[in-house]
């Protein structure tokens, strides 16, 4: 089990001093990977002292941790927004579609996934911690979405729980593997909207011709 990070009481210094660190945690480890990355590297960019980042991380895996955790409040939002969304779901899905992308080609969330891929086999508690705090609430929030417009008729989803999972890999599953892999990064974000929306349009209305 991942342990929980560092309880820290920080000045609004000492805040602005943690974002610096995770803002130069996201450079390092796009450019460097996990294991060649260095605390000092970071210290370096960031500024600050090795203590100060110990004392707000803990370590190396802490500091992935809090990026992870920055990554999938931001992420969870999109799912938020769909909930309360008074749109029907063709337009509705549309949008959290797009911010579901605009996530995860962010520097930060492309960090988090090179660290979860790469590192997965030998940090199996983080690559966990990931799925349980940052995929499986996803899905299950798409899961309740789509029960709730089926119920309302402007959905008929006979599956919700296996259609949640598929929505959100059409969306983003092909982006994650993409943006991990350096074929496509942030520059292209209105190329993975597009597909994102042709991924939507295609959940909804399958692929076989119209009667």
């Amino acid at each position: 089990m991942l342990p929980p990070r560092p309880a820290v009481e920080l000045q609004r210094r000492g805040e602005i001093r943690v974002e610096k660190f995770l803002e130069a945690a996201t450079v390092v480890f796009n450019e460097k990977g996990y294991q060649a990355a260095r605390l000092s590297d970071i210290v370096k960019l960031a500024g600050g002292s090795m203590a100060t980042l110990y004392r707000a991380f803990g370590d190396k895996v802490g500091l992935v941790h809090a990026l992870m955790e920055r990554s999938i409040n931001n992420f969870g939002q999109s799912l938020d927004e769909l909930m309360l969304s008074p749109l029907p779901p063709e337009q509705a899905l549309e949008q959290a579609a797009y911010r579901m992308v605009e996530e995860i080609l962010t520097p930060s969330r492309i960090a988090c996934h090179r660290v979860v891929i790469s590192e997965g086999m030998r940090l199996p508690e983080l690559r966990n911690w990931f799925q349980a705090h940052g995929v499986d609430p996803m899905e299950a929030m798409l899961n309740a979405y789509f029960q709730r417009e089926t119920a309302a008729g402007r959905l008929h989803v006979e599956d919700p729980d296996r259609s949640a999972h598929l929505f959100y890999m059409m969306v983003i599953g092909g982006l994650v593997l993409r943006s991990v892999s350096g074929r496509i990064s942030p520059a292209d974000l209105p190329l993975a909207k597009q597909q994102a929306r042709q991924a939507v349009r295609l959940f909804l209305a399958g692929a076989l011709p119209r009667t």
